[in-house]
């Protein structure tokens, strides 16, 4: 950050597009999409609402650099190799639910077969090449997601009890879609004007941005021998707010639906939120997380219910978070066929090394209490009772 910026403008839209365009080499053309006017609303809320502190500001105001470069780079790649825009992948196959369901363990056992085309987490973070680094060889890119991965089980140890954090291995799209700037921002850091602004936008554009980005990583993946997989295989909690936008921009999307009792997810999700929300700010208040989350997820659900009545049975397959547990090659088999996919034994084999190395219990418990988020067992019946009747009873 330049010595000469005060702290109102450091979150200033045309200093964040500037310094990324220095960055890019002077590439300007960002893309489509409504991003500068959501950049605005975040800088006012990034300044009236969300308690920074030195450290967060700095890290927050260069992820945002980050991203906008990506975008530049990324639409410079678009134009100079139209085939990136025609590559396929129009028929992911998408796990949704609310996080600590179970769709980490189940992405990462189904990515273990090559017919899914996927995104490790150095590629959502950086999928873009940085400055001299070729396309064929993303050392670079992997070493900084290395790096930044050890830092922040560094400083925040408890994060892996919570998600199992690693650069190499898949993981969501989230990060990408957050390019678009019309995403979850209060995942990180407390900023409700801009998460209201934020739900009446439309944020078909967020998956239109999505899908390029995934064709962009598919075309980097084939320059660097990779074969494409038959499908994309994605995750994200994310969609469960906008569930009827992955099925407008993947016609052929099929979703399984990880499902858990309310009770033993939101208060973990609060709890892992509070602890992202601590990287940011030094004013973190446990009671605003609760609060925001389960209203906001409470609502996805409802939504991701109502989406899901309109659209044919063959869309969506239900797990339960027990299955997962207790059989997961069980529910593999039942999204092999939900899929019209054949598991060949090899395959087989390899998911149950890899189940056997990754088990839940190589990790620490994740230790926190529901109260200080203010989610005790009345608030969680009013959020998600019409949820627990449907799906769990």
């Amino acid at each position: 950050m330049s010595h000469t910026m005060t702290p109102d403008d450091v979150f200033a839209p045309g200093s964040l597009l500037a310094e990324a365009s220095a960055r890019a080499g002077g590439l300007d053309d960002f893309g489509p999409g409504d991003f500068r006017e959501a950049l605005q609303v975040l800088e006012r809320s990034l300044r009236e609402e969300a308690c920074l502190s030195a450290q967060g500001t700095a890290l927050l105001r260069e992820k945002l650099v980050a991203q906008l470069a990506n975008r530049l780079v990324i639409e410079d790649h678009c134009k100079r190799h139209p085939e990136i825009l025609q590559q396929p992948v129009d028929d992911p196959l998408v796990i949704v639910g609310l996080p600590r369901t179970g769709t980490t363990l189940l992405q990462r056992v189904l990515a273990v077969d090559p017919q899914f085309s996927k995104a490790q987490w150095w590629e959502t973070r950086y999928p873009a090449p940085l400055p001299g680094e070729a396309l064929e060889q993303p050392t670079e890119r992997i070493g900084r997601a290395r790096a930044e991965v050890a830092a922040m089980v560094e400083f925040v140890p408890q994060i892996l009890a919570i998600h199992p954090l690693d650069a190499e291995q898949p993981d969501e799209e989230f990060m990408l879609m957050e390019h678009s700037f019309l995403c979850a921002m209060d995942s990180y850091v407390n900023v409700p004007a801009y998460t209201a602004w934020l739900d009446r936008q439309d944020q078909a554009q967020v998956y239109a941005y999505l899908k390029k980005m995934l064709q962009f990583l598919q075309w980097q993946q084939g320059r660097r021998g990779i074969a494409p997989g038959r499908r994309w295989l994605l995750k994200s909690p994310q969609h469960l707010h906008t569930l009827e936008l992955l099925f407008k921009v993947f016609p052929r999307a099929q979703v399984i639906l990880t499902h858990r009792d309310p009770g033993k997810t939101i208060p973990s999700l609060a709890s892992f939120i509070h602890t992202l929300w601590q990287i940011y700010s030094d004013q973190a208040d446990p009671a605003q997380v609760g609060e925001q989350w389960s209203t906001r997820m409470a609502r996805a659900l409802r939504h991701t219910m109502k989406v899901r009545d309109g659209m044919p049975a063959g869309a969506f397959l239900d797990v339960r978070f027990e299955d997962t547990v207790n059989d997961p090659l069980g529910v593999v088999e039942r999204i092999y066929r939900f899929a019209g996919l054949a598991l060949s034994p090899g395959v087989r084999e390899s998911m149950n090394d890899w189940l056997a190395r990754n088990g839940r219990d190589k990790r620490a418990a994740h230790h926190y209490d529901p109260a200080s988020f203010g989610l005790d067992e009345a608030r969680l019946q009013r959020d998600y009772g019409e949820y627990r009747a449907r799906h769990l009873a």
